[in-house]
């Protein structure tokens, strides 16, 4: 299995538009960050977790042409705002399975009315075919798929369990049932927003509370805003198992 880190970055990105913090005038190109998104690849099969305004970049910039699904952990713009953007997929293959909690279909279904409209259809917007996400392991062709559950603040999100490898995004709280999914996996990623506290996320010390909770053999950390810091020097105070992930970074699993 292989797993592309699409973007790493905050609901703004990294740079964030018209902000001097130095993080954001950095010129290494592991401190830009665009929003959060992973492609994970398998046999044949190609799927991407959420999919932000910077999806069409993300895209071209990872060389997809093919594209299988697309799973969502939430409904937040920042991960959702990209949907119009499957029509190439579509003119190519068809109508795009989408995964999500039902809720989260039905947000899109108001936002992306003309996506999902199916009389007096636009001849150029795309269709999709509506999968339903629980909170039991469901297939995506040869491979179960887990759904980890947890809570932004005060919305349910889903993270994804792709057998040795777990991807989770804007958590805040997890309940001990959950976390049991998760434990001695091989690759686990979380989100870390800051040093400092927030509401729906966690902060670095939480995340890397968590991390030593489920005890993965290797942990990488996205979600990130420029408060984190720089990424070499944020780096280097990890443990020697947890890293930070970075736009464009491949894992074989």
């Amino acid at each position: 299995m292989k797993i592309t880190f699409l973007g790493t970055g905050t609901s703004q990105g990294v740079p964030i538009i018209g902000n001097t913090h130095p993080v954001c005038l950095s010129t290494n190109k592991k401190d830009k960050r665009l929003r959060v998104s992973i492609l994970v690849e398998w046999d044949s099969f190609c799927y991407v977790v959420d999919c932000g305004p910077d999806f069409r970049y993300q895209m071209l910039r990872s060389g997809c042409t093919k594209l299988d699904g697309i799973l969502f952990t939430h409904e937040h713009s920042d991960h959702v705002l990209g949907l119009d953007d499957i029509r190439p997929f579509y003119y190519m293959n068809g109508d795009m399975p989408l995964y999500a909690h039902k809720r989260v279909l039905n947000e899109l279904r108001i936002r992306f009315n003309y996506i999902f409209e199916s009389k007096n259809k636009y001849p150029g917007a795309p269709a999709v075919i509506e999968n339903v996400v629980e909170n039991k392991p469901f297939r995506l062709q040869n491979l179960e798929v887990e759904p980890i559950n947890g809570m932004h603040g005060n919305l349910q999100v889903f993270g994804y369990k792709f057998g040795d490898f777990a991807y989770l995004t804007d958590m805040k709280t997890i309940e001990d049932d959950e976390v049991e999914k998760l434990k001695n996996i091989d690759v686990l990623v979380v989100n870390a927003l800051r040093d400092q506290p927030h509401h729906s996320h966690f902060n670095l010390e939480e995340a890397l509370a968590f991390i030593k909770r489920v005890n993965p053999k290797k942990a990488y950390l996205t979600h990130i805003s420029h408060l984190l810091g720089f990424h070499d020097e944020v780096e280097k105070t990890l443990p020697e198992n947890v890293f930070l992930a970075y736009d464009g970074l491949e894992l074989f699993i």
